[in-house]
C-alpha cells in the first residue's frame, strides 16, 4: 500500500502567478460582462486595486496577451482611457446576425450618424438635412437611449450620450469621438471604393 503524499507546497513564484493570472481573469470578466468601455478606476474596483498606475499595467498586460493569440475576440485601451473587450473586425461581417443588441436599420443609423458628427444640432437641421422621416429615426433613437432632445424654443436640440459613446466604443469626450467617427467614414468610403 502507497503512504498517502502530503500536498506540494507552491513556491512563492507559483503563488504570484496564480494570483496574477487570478487578477487578469477578474478584469477579463468584468468586460466580458459589462459589454462596455470600463474605466481603469471601475476595474481597479473589481480587482481591488486603487493605484492607478497598477491597474493600467495590469489591463496593459491583458490587452497583450489577446493582442498574442488568434481568437475572434481583442481587448483594446480606447483613447480615451478606457478598456473594452471585442469582436475582432474581421469576424464582425460573417456573425453580425447573431447580435443579441437591436442593429439598427440603415435609415435611423444614418441620422444617428449625422446628428452624433454635428452634435450639438437642432431637430430642425435633421430633418432639414434627412428628411420628414428622421422624426420618426429621432424618437425611435431616444427611446434606445443613444441620444438625448432638449426643449430649445420651437425645436429641440438633438445630442449622443454616454451609452451611446459606450455601445460604439467611442469616447466620451465629443471632440475625440467626432474626431473617431471621422476616422470610421473615411475608412467606409475606401472599403467603398475597393468593392468591385
Amino acid at each position: 500500500m502507497l503512504a498517502e503524499q502530503p500536498p506540494l507546497e507552491l513556491s512563492e513564484q507559483e503563488k504570484a502567478q496564480r494570483e496574477l493570472e487570478h487578477t487578469l481573469a477578474l478584469i477579463e470578466a468584468a468586460l466580458y460582462v459589462s459589454g462596455r468601455p470600463l474605466e481603469p478606476k471601475t476595474l481597479g474596483s473589481v480587482i481591488r486595486i486603487r493605484s492607478k498606475t497598477k491597474i493600467l499595467e495590469l489591463a496593459r498586460m491583458l490587452v497583450e496577451k489577446y493582442r498574442q493569440t488568434s481568437g475572434a475576440l481583442e481587448i483594446l485601451e480606447l483613447e480615451d482611457g478606457r478598456f473594452a473587450l471585442q469582436l475582432r473586425p474581421e469576424y464582425v461581417p460573417r456573425v453580425r446576425r447573431f447580435a443579441t443588441r437591436p442593429l439598427l436599420t440603415p435609415g435611423p443609423l444614418k441620422t444617428l450618424s449625422y446628428i452624433a458628427y454635428r452634435q450639438p444640432v437642432t431637430q430642425a437641421q435633421v430633418i432639414a438635412i434627412r428628411g420628414p422621416q428622421a422624426y420618426n429615426h429621432v424618437k425611435e433613437l431616444e427611446q434606445m437611449g443613444l441620444i438625448t432632445c432638449d426643449k430649445l424654443g420651437r425645436t429641440k436640440v438633438v445630442r449622443t450620450t454616454e451609452y451611446f459613446a459606450d455601445y460604439f466604443n467611442l469616447s466620451h469626450d465629443l471632440r475625440l469621438l467626432k474626431r473617431q467617427l471621422q476616422a470610421l467614414f473615411e475608412t467606409t468610403e475606401k472599403l467603398k471604393e475597393t468593392k468591385p
